[in-house]
C-alpha cells in the first residue's frame, strides 16, 4: 500500500481484509484508558478463545449490540431471560460458557472499578502504567503469553474473574495498548 507515495508496511497478520487493516492500523497496540472499551476488549477476547480473531471483528457490531454495548452495569443484572436470548442469538458466539463468565465477569469489573477508581487504575498496574514497546522483527517472534500476562490472570482470577488465562489476557494487552507488538517494519505503529 502506498500513502503519500511512500510503500507501507503493515504487519502480515491483518492483511486479509479491510476490517483487520483497520483494526490494525487504528486499534491494536493503541493504549486505551475508558473502561468500557477496556471491558469490551475483556469480553471480545474471552469470545476469541479457541476462534480467529477475524471471526471476532466481524462479530463485533452484534456483541455491542447484544452487550448493551459493554455496559457492565447492565450486563451484570442480566437474567436468565437475557441469558437465553444471548444463547439463541445467531450473531454472536453462542458458547454458553462464555455467555455466563461475561455475565459473571461484570459484576467483578465492577467491583474492581469501585475498588480502584477506575478499571484502568487496576488493569494499567500491570505494566507500570506505561506501554511496553516490543522490538519484534518477525510475526514468530511474538509470545502467546509473558510473565506479565501470567500475573493479570492469576490476579483476576483470584477476584474471581472467568475465561482470563495468561493467553487471553495477553490478547487483551495487545488490543488495550498495554503491548505495542507491531513489528519494527510496520509503518503504522512504529
Amino acid at each position: 500500500m502506498e500513502i503519500k507515495g511512500k510503500l507501507v508496511t503493515r504487519c502480515s497478520w491483518c492483511l486479509n481484509s479491510e476490517l483487520m487493516m483497520d483494526y490494525h492500523d487504528n486499534e491494536w497496540g493503541v493504549p486505551v484508558h475508558d473502561d468500557r472499551k477496556l471491558f469490551e476488549f475483556i469480553v471480545l477476547d474471552a469470545f476469541q478463545a479457541g476462534l480467529s480473531w477475524s471471526t471476532i471483528l466481524n462479530k463485533r457490531e452484534n456483541f455491542r449490540l447484544a452487550f448493551d454495548n459493554f455496559e457492565a452495569d447492565k450486563i451484570a443484572l442480566y437474567d436468565d431471560i437475557k441469558f437465553d436470548e444471548l444463547v439463541n442469538n445467531a450473531g454472536i458466539i453462542r458458547n454458553r460458557a462464555k455467555i455466563k463468565a461475561t455475565i459473571h465477569n461484570a459484576g467483578l469489573f465492577l467491583k474492581i472499578k469501585s475498588e480502584y477508581d477506575s478499571f484502568d487504575t487496576f488493569i494499567w498496574k500491570f505494566t507500570g502504567c506505561k506501554t511496553i514497546v516490543n522490538h519484534w522483527a518477525e510475526l514468530a517472534e511474538i509470545p502467546a503469553r509473558t510473565e506479565i500476562s501470567d500475573a493479570m490472570s492469576k490476579e483476576l482470577i483470584k477476584h474471581g474473574f472467568k475465561f482470563v488465562g495468561s493467553t487471553i489476557c495477553y490478547a487483551f494487552m495487545q488490543a488495550a495498548g498495554m503491548v505495542n507488538d507491531h513489528i519494527i517494519s510496520c509503518d503504522f505503529r512504529r
